[in-house]
């Protein structure tokens, strides 16, 4: 049987092996599917232009934002995505303008085409995945820190030698030590964006965010950029609209220079797999900055925008013209819809009414001499790392069990939209912080790991050696180059859930568990026995 498309890079691939048909579980077509591969091979074209021949100015702003347009869940729309391929064609005629009109093409330059890749050898294909879909998280991070001014070269020319090697047909010696350079540059990525973000923004604080929408005109505002939602914040203020964060915004409460505006006023709904639900019959319209995007449902597609690299067919795009968006449109249907006639009480999965976050690096090991005194007094025995991507497929309920039964003197770590399994809970305290830290999105990964660090240089030992357990959740490629950086760092035992990665071949399998035995997780009860002893 002929397929459709091919497409495994996320966790809910159909069969946990690939989505084939004319449409994936994410609800691309295979029409989008076939777009974005060529996209890639265009990205892979320029990366291999720009070898020997200098980039211009716009190359990697443009490099980076077409590898975060083929991330899942941010861009549905063909005809944007046609227009981002002919920008990238446009720069690689840029850099090598001879090549468009050479009557003896040496292909040096010329576009990749996907199919080889997806039909190669099993354990090639799945290493130049891990590259592949590593870089399409680390540009994410790369994109958010660039919209604040922030760059770093060691980051941007990783990009140009992954994409390259990507299309290269390179055997699996020179391919794998590639995979853990990915995670090496995405940790300095990832520090890049964190250091952008409170430059930026201040230093997160502990923040309690309540679940109540309040009476009047609201716009909700979901995804991971922190500078949209400052523009938002700005343009809104004094109108009579209050604001409310959805999904991975939550941590923006944090922020001082978000606090502070008084109608910043709370968190609305839980993670993104569940908006169509939550998003049904919202009297107010809704703003996407990322991903995650599903498709709208009729019930409320005509109060979805988007911005950024989030598109979708027939849907309003704010556009960025020179570091300014006009959220006109957006104010005029939150003041048009008029939001709930009265305070609306809603709960989070486990039925609490707030939320904590805020408690980054900055704010952990500034109590780091407490945590200390705490371990070695025995009220804290032991750090579980409990977070990652969130998403539909059943068995997620297990990281909402495995935090439930951990014991009382254990602390939760946690951080991106898999911690909406448990967030709400109330689990107490340990001298005098909550038991469960939400550390912030996904990208602050980097504050979990400034952390460990920490703790074992405090410890005078290794973060294996340290009683720290890491169970995560994944289902996009941010999550893959996270997991990348947990490698490259050396971290072992990782329990990963709820499947594990389809691109991910036998060979390459048994590579990660004999080295770095990462483990796929089975049940809370089980796995809190063998972790506890």
């Amino acid at each position: 049987m002929e397929h459709k498309m091919f497409c495994f890079q996320c966790e809910q691939t159909a069969g946990c092996s690939g989505c084939t048909g004319n449409a994936g579980v994410c609800g691309k077509s295979s029409a989008t599917a076939a777009l974005q591969d060529e996209l890639t091979g265009a990205l892979i074209g320029l990366a291999k232009a720009c070898g020997n021949n200098p980039r211009t100015e716009d190359t990697t702003h443009i490099l980076i934002e077409g590898l975060f347009t083929t991330i899942t869940n941010v861009n549905f729309n063909d005809e944007t995505l046609r227009e981002m391929i002919a920008r990238v064609r446009e720069e690689k005629g840029r850099v090598v303008p001879g090549c468009a009109a050479c009557m003896s093409p040496c292909g040096n330059t010329s576009d990749y085409d996907m199919k080889r890749m997806w039909e190669a050898d099993e354990d090639i294909r799945s290493l130049k995945s891990l590259i592949l879909f590593g870089i399409r998280g680390m540009a994410a991070y790369a994109y958010h820190a660039m919209v604040l001014g922030y760059t770093n070269e060691e980051v941007n020319d990783f990009f140009y030698r992954a994409l390259f090697a990507v299309g290269e047909d390179f055997e699996m010696e020179d391919l794998l030590p590639l995979v853990l350079e990915t995670g090496k540059v995405n940790l300095t990525c990832m520090e890049m964006l964190d250091r952008a973000n409170t430059e930026t923004f201040g230093t997160p604080v502990p923040t309690e965010v309540p679940l109540m929408v309040e009476k009047g005109p609201f716009i909700v505002i979901t995804g991971h950029d922190l500078y949209d939602l400052k523009l938002l914040l700005e343009q809104t203020k004094d109108k009579g609209i209050n604001i409310y964060t959805h999904g991975e915004m939550l941590p923006a409460h944090a922020y001082p220079e978000l606090k502070k505006y008084p109608h910043l006023k709370g968190n609305f709904g839980t993670a993104w797999q569940n908006q169509q639900k939550e998003f049904a019959s919202l009297p107010a319209p809704i703003l996407f900055t990322t991903n995650c995007l599903m498709p709208p449902k009729a019930s409320y597609e005509d109060r979805v925008f988007t911005t950024g690299s989030v598109q979708f067919p027939n849907t309003p795009y704010i556009k960025d013209e020179n570091g300014h968006k006009d959220f006109t449109p957006l104010i005029k249907k939150a003041l048009e819809l008029g939001g709930y006639s009265s305070d609306q009480h809603f709960t989070g999965i486990n039925g609490g009414t707030k939320v904590m976050t805020g408690f980054g690096h900055g704010t952990v090991l500034g109590v780091a001499d407490q945590v200390i005194a705490a371990v070695k007094s025995g009220d804290i025995r032991h750090f579980f790392l409990v977070g990652g991507c969130d998403g539909a497929r059943v068995g997620r309920n297990y990281y909402t069990e495995f935090v439930k039964q951990t014991p009382k003197d254990t602390m939760i770590l946690t951080l991106a939209c898999g911690k909406y399994r448990f967030n709400d809970l109330d689990l107490g305290t340990i001298g005098g912080l909550p038991r469960i830290l939400d550390m912030g999105q996904c990208n602050d990964a980097y504050s979990a790991i400034r952390v460990a660090v920490a703790l074992a240089e405090a410890f005078d030992c290794g973060v294996n050696e340290l009683p720290l357990s890491m169970v995560l959740s994944w289902y996009e490629q941010k999550a893959v180059c996270i997991l990348l950086t947990l490698l490259h760092l050396g971290i072992k035992n990782i329990k990963l859930g709820p499947t594990l990665p389809a691109f991910i071949s036998p060979n390459i399998l048994n590579y990660l568990v004999d080295n770095y035995g990462i483990a796929p997780i089975t049940t809370p009860e089980a796995d809190l026995a063998e972790i506890l002893g």
